[in-house]
This record gives structure tokens, C-alpha cells and sequence, in this order.
């Protein structure tokens, strides 16, 4: 029998408050080490903490996302254990009482099925602050700066079966969150980041022993992380190894592609919870919950139905353009600009996403704007240019050299449409080519392909393709 993964998910994601979630200190990333720490994120005696509004509605937000049930009922607990950027010795969180029970999330897999994940819970808690090793020797640094943020650890049920399904959960996390403006998602800052549970069994067996992946933030590390580890399960089980696999927390290291030890993992008892007695439940009133659902944007799923439905596109392309807010934004301005929402979609998903992965840039780094791309899509529609001329004047656009009229005139890139000069053309072509002319009428077809290349050559790329095709058909035809 085939081994089977069982993998759950831990996201923590960084709520974008613009302060802490017990403390008034700024959350803003990439200040100096210890500037944004007060005296309650330093753990100083006698400082008590103060909940933050914002959070809790960042919570309500995302349990309605997910269709989950509100905790109306939530309260806080000191999770005890030891860690050097840790100084209070507990963490801030929730364990008995979360602010989000149980819901859902649908992810899409390759073949198209849609395939639903349970969510066990999501709770609001304080971040730890940071072990700084680089530039230190034989000592670490320790930053407080990221103390007391807030955060949302988003806890799936194991119901993920392969890396591939646990990207696309992630992904679609990651969307849902940056949708409702919870969290602003950047992962190379470790505002977003996950933390894989990872065991194998046969099917009809109980689960394996569960290895904890921790910190892993990119998609491309989940994956991978998650290839190496379920790998070295097997391995260690098939050489009769078995029993070397313990519950433990480890960290992959991406130089290596390979996971190493960091820790044992603790069980629930060893972090010894208990309410914290500085801070009082937070009671959530249907009034409340009302108010947070009425400031809902409209969520992907959602989005991606509407596009398919009011803009004719299908599910493939309506799915890229909800992959962020922005860009199911930008789609909108532009496939009403230029109203022709299949064209949009087609340089959207096409050239312009092609340009995006090139550079590495994410959308909302987009250096052309909505306005610009409607007019390099009128010039197409109105057959000023080709669609090769087109990714040339988007190249020019790219590079800031003006909007798609001034580039078009600075270049001279109109193309011909007039009948009578794409005549004059295939004539000089047709006269000088009376062997080519002679194999296409005996039957060789693949002959007009040469007619076409010495046509657009003559024309300096500028002859409209369709006009070009039928006019040099109807001259060969004799």
C-alpha cells in the first residue's frame, strides 16, 4: 500500500495595526533594534496590558471570511514557556476560548476540483520578539521591536494530503487576508508565516508521529520543506528506523533542502495555560459582529464568480485575476475602459503577468496604470497596431517612455491597413517569386508561410496580419 501524507497548518499572520495588541508602541517593520519596544514589551514590573480594539475586529473579519463561528466569548491565557526574546517568560494568547471556532476554506487543486479544509480555530495573540545572530560572535543579539504585535495563528484541521494542496491552502490564505486588509501578507518581513505539521501512515492505519516544520516563509519552502520531510518519514519507517522519529520541531534550511532538528515539541500541559488575570474576556455582541460584516469587501470566491458571470471569462482566467484585490481592481478599470473584458484578460494573464515574474515584482508594483493599458488596448482594437507591435509600445511603456499614443507616434509603429499599399506589396512579392508561386497553386500549402514572412518583411512588421492573409489568398488563388 501507498503511503499517505497528513499535513496541518499553523499561518500566523501579522494584523497591520498601527500599533501593538497590549501596548501603544508603533508596529512599523525596519526600525532600529529596540526603538519600538515600551516598558510592557520589555516586561518591566508593575505595566499592564491593554487590548486593542482593532485586533478583535481583525479577528470578527476573519472568522466571517471563513464562515466560521465567532467566539463571543473569548478570553486570554498565558502560554508558559521559556525563550531569550521571550522575556516575560509567557506568551499573550489564547487556548480554551479563541476569538474564531471552527470553519472553512476551499482551495482549487490542478485538476479543477475544489477541495474543502477544515479550519480548527483562529486565535489572537502577542508575537515574541527576535534572536538577532548576524554580526554577533559567539553571542546573539535580542531585538523587541516585534514584541506584543499582534497576531492571528490560523489553525487548520489535518486534512491536507500533498505539498501541492498545502501551497494552495496557503495561497488562498494569503489572498483571503490581504483581501480583507487584515494583514498586509509580506513574507519576506515574517508577517505572514507557517508553520507545517507533517506525518505519514498507511491508509486505514492511525496517523504517524507529527513533526513540526517551523517558520517557513515562502511557498516555494513549503513545498519543498515538506518533499524533504515527508521523504525522510518514509525512509527512516522502510529501513526499520521507525522509532528514530519523534514529535519535534525542526527548521529547513533552504541551502541544504534538507530539515534539522531544533527542538522537542512540547505538548499542551508543558505550556501550563491558565486565563490571564490582567485582562478581562472580551465579550462580542451580535451589534458587533453586525458592524465588521457590513465592512466586508468583496472576498475571492466571490469575485471570481461575478468576472465569470458579468465579464464572460472563464474559470481559469477569472481565478488569476483575484489572486489579489488590486488586481481584480486593476481588471475592472481597464475591461471597462476598454470594453473588451476577454482582450483585458488575455494581456493581463499574458504579457503583462509574464513581466511581473520577470522582474519579481508583485502587482501592485505595476509601473503601467490602468488608464495606460485601456489606451494600448484601443490602439489594438482600432488596428493602429498589432499584437506585436503592441508588446513592443508595452515594453516602451514599461520603461516610462510615455503612454501608448507617444510611443506609437515616436517609433512610427501604426500599422497599414490600407488595402491598396498591402496590395502594391504582395504584387512585388508574387512577381519575384514565380517558383513559390507555382508550388502553392499545385497544392503545397505550407508555401504561404514563406509569403507571409516576405510580406510582414517588406512591410517592416507594419502590415495588419488579417487584412495581409485574405488579400494574399485571393492573389495567389490566381
Amino acid at each position: 500500500m501507498e503511503w499517505e501524507t497528513v499535513i496541518g497548518l499553523e499561518i500566523h499572520a501579522q494584523l497591520a495595526t498601527n500599533s501593538k495588541i497590549f501596548s501603544g508602541s508603533s508596529t512599523a517593520y525596519g526600525a532600529e533594534p529596540n526603538t519600538q519596544a515600551s516598558l510592557l514589551d520589555l516586561a518591566m514590573p508593575g505595566t499592564l496590558p491593554v487590548l486593542n480594539k482593532k485586533a478583535v475586529e481583525f479577528g470578527i473579519k476573519l472568522g466571517l471570511a471563513l464562515g466560521a463561528e465567532i467566539g463571543k466569548h473569548s478570553v486570554f491565557a498565558r502560554k508558559n514557556y521559556f525563550y531569550p526574546d521571550l522575556p516575560k517568560g509567557y506568551q499573550i494568547s489564547q487556548y480554551e476560548f479563541p476569538i474564531v471556532g471552527k470553519g472553512q476554506l476551499d482551495i482549487e487543486l490542478e485538476d479543477g476540483t475544489v477541495k474543502r479544509i477544515g479550519i480548527t480555530r483562529a486565535h489572537l495573540e502577542e508575537d515574541a520578539g527576535k534572536s538577532v545572530h548576524e554580526g554577533f560572535v559567539n553571542q546573539s543579539g535580542i531585538d523587541l521591536n516585534r514584541a506584543s504585535t499582534p497576531l492571528l495563528e490560523i489553525v487548520s484541521e489535518p486534512d491536507i494530503r500533498s505539498a501541492k494542496e498545502a501551497v494552495a491552502y496557503v495561497k488562498k490564505m494569503h489572498s483571503l487576508v490581504r483581501y480583507l486588509g487584515i494583514c498586509d501578507g509580506n513574507m519576506q518581513e515574517g508577517s505572514f508565516r507557517c508553520d507545517v505539521n507533517v506525518s505519514v501512515h498507511k491508509p486505514g492505519t492511525p496517523f504517524g508521529t507529527r513533526v513540526e516544520i517551523k517558520n517557513l516563509n515562502s511557498f516555494r519552502f513549503i513545498e519543498r520543506a515538506i518533499h524533504h520531510e515527508v521523504a525522510r518519514h518514509i525512509d527512516l519507517i522502510e529501513a526499520g528506523k521507525g522509532h528514530l522519529l519523534v514529535q519535534e520541531t525542526r527548521l529547513f534550511d533552504p541551502d541544504k533542502g534538507e530539515t534539522r532538528s531544533m527542538r522537542s515539541k512540547e505538548d499542551v500541559n508543558d505550556y501550563r495555560y491558565f486565563p490571564d488575570p490582567d485582562l478581562l474576556p472580551i465579550l462580542i455582541t451580535d451589534a458587533d459582529i453586525d458592524a465588521v460584516r457590513a465592512d466586508l469587501p468583496e472576498l475571492p470566491d466571490a469575485k471570481k464568480a461575478r468576472f465569470m458571470s458579468e465579464y464572460g471569462l472563464s474559470a481559469y482566467d477569472a481565478g488569476l485575476l483575484v489572486q489579489s484585490r488590486e488586481e481584480g481592481e486593476y481588471f475592472e478599470a481597464v475591461a471597462k475602459g476598454s470594453g473588451d473584458a476577454k482582450l483585458t484578460a488575455n494581456w493581463m494573464n499574458g504579457e503583462v503577468a509574464a513581466r511581473l515574474n520577470r522582474a519579481e515584482l508583485a502587482f501592485e508594483q505595476l509601473p503601467i496604470s490602468a488608464e495606460a493599458l485601456v489606451g494600448l488596448l484601443k490602439r489594438i482594437q482600432d488596428n493602429t497596431i498589432s499584437g506585436k507591435m503592441a508588446k513592443d509600445v508595452l515594453e516602451a511603456m514599461w520603461q516610462g517612455e510615455g503612454d501608448a499614443d507617444s510611443v506609437i507616434e515616436a517609433k512610427g509603429l501604426k500599422q497599414i491597413t490600407d488595402n491598396s499599399a498591402i496590395e502594391a506589396i504582395i504584387d512585388e512579392i508574387i512577381a519575384a517569386n514565380p517558383e513559390q508561386v507555382a508550388q502553392y497553386r499545385s497544392g503545397k500549402d505550407k508555401v504561404f508561410g514563406f509569403f507571409v514572412g516576405q510580406a510582414m518583411k517588406a512591410s517592416k512588421g507594419k502590415a495588419n496580419p488579417a487584412t495581409l492573409n485574405d488579400i494574399l489568398k485571393q492573389k495567389l488563388a490566381g
